[in-house]
């Protein structure tokens, strides 16, 4: 029941960042990216700031540690994804970053010696040609930002198995932890757009609700939402179901500006949904669960 009640969640997050997608693609046309997230994730941690505090006797050096590397993972998918997208199409981009559902049961082996049940092969074979249909409209040309591209969806890997580790860990505070992983990712972002020559704390009238949106929905809520759930669901059921972000991207995207899915991005849409639902309905032999609770037993 908790494993459903994850994956609806993880689902419901995944919607919220598809959606905000298209506004945060308008945010970064009038203001450096590197200026809105700064903004974004500094706010979204001073939020969670009060709930941090109270749980404030429950920080030690492991847990740290922990949120350092989640918050230094993130910021390297942001960043490596936003290099990428000069270099490289959109659509490339998107195909190349989601290739992190073939990547997190690779690197899940290496790291973690994670079984890979017959759900999730299946689910990925599914998720893998629909993610290229869907975002690559059937046909792909590759340069150097797509190297860069690869390096994102290689960070966003390691993000979730790690949140995944961590999260699972008995010392672990999810609070505490998806507060340094924010305060982290700000301050990278701060000291990024610093290097570059951008001013961060100015105001931006025409941002606000954007960073509303942002800040609550799609970062607070989605990431407390994320180290949350993922004691109860793996990293590679979390990856496949963060596959469905392009297609609640560009759902919105036909709702709010009219962009309509071609038959290959309708077919790569149902391909991923696919992949999805095959990986919940074909059991795993009770491995994910007996992985979780040896996960928590030795943390």
């Amino acid at each position: 029941m908790k494993k459903i009640q994850a994956g609806i969640l993880l689902l419901i997050t995944t919607f919220f960042w598809g959606v905000t997608f298209t506004i945060v693609k308008d945010a970064i046309s009038q203001v450096d990216v590197f200026v809105f997230l700064s903004q974004r994730f500094l706010i979204a941690s001073t939020v969670m700031l009060p709930l941090a505090f109270a749980r404030a006797n429950r920080l030690n050096a492991r847990l740290l540690l922990s949120g350092c590397v989640l918050g230094i993972l993130l910021f390297a998918s942001y960043a490596f994804q936003t290099m990428a997208l000069q270099y490289t199409s959109a659509s490339n981009t998107g195909f190349l970053t989601g290739l992190n559902v073939v990547l997190v049961p690779l690197f899940g082996a290496l790291l973690f010696r994670l079984p890979a049940g017959p759900g999730i092969r299946w689910g990925v074979a599914l998720a893998t040609p629909g993610l290229f249909l869907l975002c690559g409209n059937g046909s792909l040309s590759f340069n150097y930002g797509d190297i860069l591209a690869a390096v994102c969806g290689a960070c966003v890997a390691l993000h979730l198995l790690y949140t995944s580790h961590f999260s699972r860990q008995a010392s672990s505070d999810v609070y505490l932890l998806t507060t340094l992983q924010l305060t982290v990712v700000g301050l990278l972002s701060l000291a990024t757009a610093t290097a570059r020559g951008k001013e961060v704390f100015v105001w931006h009238p025409d941002l606000f609700w954007t960073l509303v949106v942002c800040v609550l929905i799609a970062t607070v809520f989605a990431f407390l939402v994320q180290t949350t759930m993922q004691k109860f669901i793996s990293p590679a059921h979390t990856a496949l179901i963060f596959c469905t972000e392009p297609v609640f991207a560009a759902g919105y995207a036909y709702y709010a500006a009219g962009e309509r899915l071609g038959f290959f991005g309708m077919t790569g849409a149902a391909l991923i949904f696919a992949g999805m639902i095959v990986s919940e309905l074909l059991p795993d032999e009770g491995k994910e669960e007996a992985e979780s609770a040896a996960v928590v037993a030795e943390g």
